[in-house]
């Protein structure tokens, strides 16, 4: 039979026991085989696995069980497989109010319990046992209670073996740092009094003891537990201990880190000032206040107001954290239950700022000075602050050339774009240019969002025609970036062109046969296979839309509304509500509906097979899309006309509401067109005279609203027409 892996056997122990759960330890501690194999074999490190029997004693902190198997170690008798009854009433005495444990009997010596006598002596496996994760019996003990009995195992340790107190584990725990971990306040106060009876210096050598992973000490341990107990008892007995570690995250941080305040405050008070501000990656505890809220970076600044001054591996100082501050939280009032909006990004930057302005001017290393990270999360009131107390900062440029304002466009930050655009102290920045020579307008028209480059755009002092390194104006870069083939024309790159050329923007200093060749050339044989995907791919989905139309269109003319009369009757099987304005509207409306979408669905059909060339599937498509549009429209009045004659003779009121409703379907279809000119507009009115550019305006949104609303014209101009033929 394969041979059991020990260390596995002993995490399974070990599990079983720190759950305390006795009918579990009945049933999984006593594996004779394993415990044979725990005996025999020590683990990776050299280190024997801890006996399942002493794990028991000191989880259940039974001093009388300890007792036991120590008083065995001593007369040097074998270890045991099966626990003796004696040792099961020490380690749960019948008093107890706990299910006591039991083990079926087994053959062998029942006042000794069944023993192992081929193993080797327990002497040498007691106390040099350790469980899977390195912890030592008094490890045990420390990090499971600190009730008298749990103080009296570990004293029985300590006494037979002293150097356990400073031990540690596989992560570099000292047992002090297991009990501070557990919060077990009493056990931290009687380690600590063992330390001192240790040696001269077994104090300081205790407390200030690192562990692997985080260079922590128990100070660490209690701060992060919130023990504000154990952390008074830590630094009343070394009250340097907060200086430690000295290049990493020191107590102080952590507890500020965590938003310990009340701990963090107690660090500060017991040391009087004296400790450690340090932090990872050389940030200090003011870095952290500065994220974790206004009260705390108040007391920090009032501590050490020298830390507005210090860098991390970033270069970053405080100021550029409480820069990065953009979010609006709410706060409740002192007094009441009340909250109201409050700027909390707004006061931490107003400290760290009142505190120290001069890192106003210092860079982290990527040259970004604070008043670029406000502009690129969009704190706009932090460079309020900044360029009212400090206004040439405004010029200040990072490692790429690029002013706050640069940030703002790329990053998109609208509201501080438009903060600079209206501020006439701040129009000497408007045209500077980054290291590609670019400015903020060049920018703009790089990102393509339409309102930020209407807020630069309505500003005169805004130039159009600089040019940058790679010899582009604004407009050339905006035709640079219209793609060729079909496209959509309500896309901003388009709408940001079309307004550069109506106030008479320049291209770069070419001759237009140049500007021509460079920007119209015919497209090259790979971007004509692009082009064809992508018009195949628009006619499969407007296909569908399509078919959809005349589907509908198709069902709705021979289910007229009022049904049809009876055969018995004069022109029996004919529409009931034949002969009315609104009916013959509702019929041609129907009626061309599928019209329109029959003839964009053959157009679509035309404009998908690929073997029609790519200029003729082009004007298809194009086709197709102007008749899909205007079957959509007719839908919509059918819809509309539909309703009303239903409704109209009981419900008149209804009946006009969803009239006046349904257009909104078409509204919708030119609904961006509007928005984008109505963005335009004003700036526009700046650049231009305001008559010219409202003139301007009317006649596109007029010549707009004529390609939208002809299906209209044509239903109701027929239908009058069909009401006057029949009246004479």
């Amino acid at each position: 039979m394969e041979k059991a892996d020990p260390m596995l056997a002993m995490s399974a122990s070990t599990d079983v026991v720190a759950n305390c759960s006795p009918n579990a330890l009945a049933v999984g501690l006593w594996d004779g085989q394993q415990l044979e194999l725990m005996s025999s074999s020590p683990g990776s490190n050299g280190d024997y696995p801890m006996n399942p029997l002493l794990l028991a004693s000191v989880c259940f902190g039974s001093s009388g069980a300890l007792s036991y198997l120590f008083s065995r170690e001593d007369a040097q008798k074998p270890l045991m497989i099966m626990p003796a009854p004696e040792f099961l009433d020490l380690l749960t005495p019948a008093s107890s109010t706990r299910t006591r444990l039991t083990v079926p009997q087994a053959s062998g010596d029942v006042e000794d319990g069944v023993t192992q006598p081929n193993c080797l002596p327990a002497a040498a496996l007691l106390l040099k046992g350790v469980t899977a994760q390195g912890d030592t019996a008094l490890h045990a003990v420390a990090g499971h209670g600190d009730s008298p009995e749990f103080l009296k195992c570990a004293s029985i340790i300590n006494e037979r073996d002293q150097h356990l107190l400073f031990a540690v584990n596989a992560k570099g725990d000292t047992p002090l740092h297991c009990a501070a971990r557990a919060g077990n306040h009493k056990m931290v106060s009687y380690l600590i009094k063992l330390a001192a009876a240790a040696s001269r210096n077994g104090v300081r050598k205790l407390l200030r003891k690192e562990n692997n992973g985080r260079k922590e000490t128990a100070l660490h341990d209690a701060v992060r537990t919130g023990n504000e107990y154990i952390v008074e008892l830590l630094l009343e007995a070394d009250p340097e201990l907060a200086h430690y570690p000295a290049e990493d995250a020191s107590p102080l941080y952590l507890a500020i880190l965590l938003e310990r305040d009340s701990i963090a405050r107690a660090l500060h008070d017991i040391t009087k000032g004296n400790l450690s501000y340090h932090g990872p990656g050389r940030q200090n505890a003011l870095h952290a206040a500065i994220l974790r809220g206004a009260e705390m970076t108040k007391d920090v600044l009032k501590w050490n107001n020298s830390l507005t001054t210090q860098v991390d591996k970033d270069g970053s100082t405080p100021l550029h954290f409480a820069s990065s501050l953009h979010r609006r939280l709410y706060r409740p009032l002192e007094d009441d239950d009340y909250i109201i909006p409050g700027l909390w990004h707004s006061d931490i930057f107003m400290q760290v700022f009142n505190a120290n302005p001069a890192p106003v001017y210092q860079a982290d290393n990527k040259g970004s000075f604070p008043i670029h990270i406000a502009a690129s999360l969009g704190a706009k009131s932090a460079i309020g602050i900044i360029l009212e107390k400090c206004p040439s900062s405004a010029g200040l440029r990072d490692a790429q050339g690029r002013t706050f304002l640069h940030i703002a466009v790329q990053y998109k930050r609208l509201q501080i774009v438009s903060f600079a655009c209206r501020t006439p102290s701040l129009a000497w920045i408007l045209n500077m240019k980054d290291n590609d020579g670019n400015t903020a307008m060049h920018l703009a028209v790089k990102v393509g969002w339409l309102r930020i480059f209407a807020s630069l755009y309505g500003n005169k002092e805004v130039h159009l025609s600089l040019i940058n390194n790679n010899g582009q104006t604004p407009l050339d870069l905006s035709r640079s970036l219209i793609p060729r083939g079909m496209h959509y024309s309500q896309n901003s790159e388009k709408k940001i062109y079309v307004a550069l050329i109506w106030v008479d923007a320049k291209h770069s200093g070419l001759r237009w046969d140049q500007i021509y060749e460079k920007y119209s050339q015919p497209m090259k044989p790979e971007d004509n296979i692009k082009e064809a995907e992508r018009v195949k791919d628009a006619s499969q989905l407007l296909g569908i839309g399509s078919v959809l139309i005349a589907t509908v269109a198709f069902g709705a003319t021979f289910a007229v509304p009022g049904g049809y009369k009876a055969d018995d009757h004069a022109n029996g099987g004919t529409p009931t509500l034949s002969g009315r304005y609104t009916f013959d509207a509702f019929m041609i409306a129907t009626a061309l509906a599928f019209i329109c979408s029959s003839i964009a669905t053959t157009g679509l059909m035309f404009s998908g097979i690929s073997m029609v060339n790519l200029r003729s599937r082009q004007i298809n498509l194009a086709t197709s899309e102007f008749f899909m549009g205007g079957s959509l429209t007719c839908l919509s009045t059918a819809f509309a006309l539909g309703v009303y004659i239903m409704l109209a003779p009981v419900s008149h009121a209804t009946a006009i509401a969803i009239c006046v409703f349904s257009p909104l379907v078409v509204l919708c279809r030119h609904c961006e067109y509007l928005v984008k000119w109505a963005i335009l507009a004003r700036p526009l009115c700046i650049r231009l005279k305001p008559i010219t550019a409202l003139t301007e305006l009317v006649g596109m949104i007029f010549s707009q609203m004529q390609r939208a609303l002809w299906p209209f014209i044509l239903i109701f101009g027929l239908a009058a027409i069909a009401r006057k033929l029949r009246d004479q």
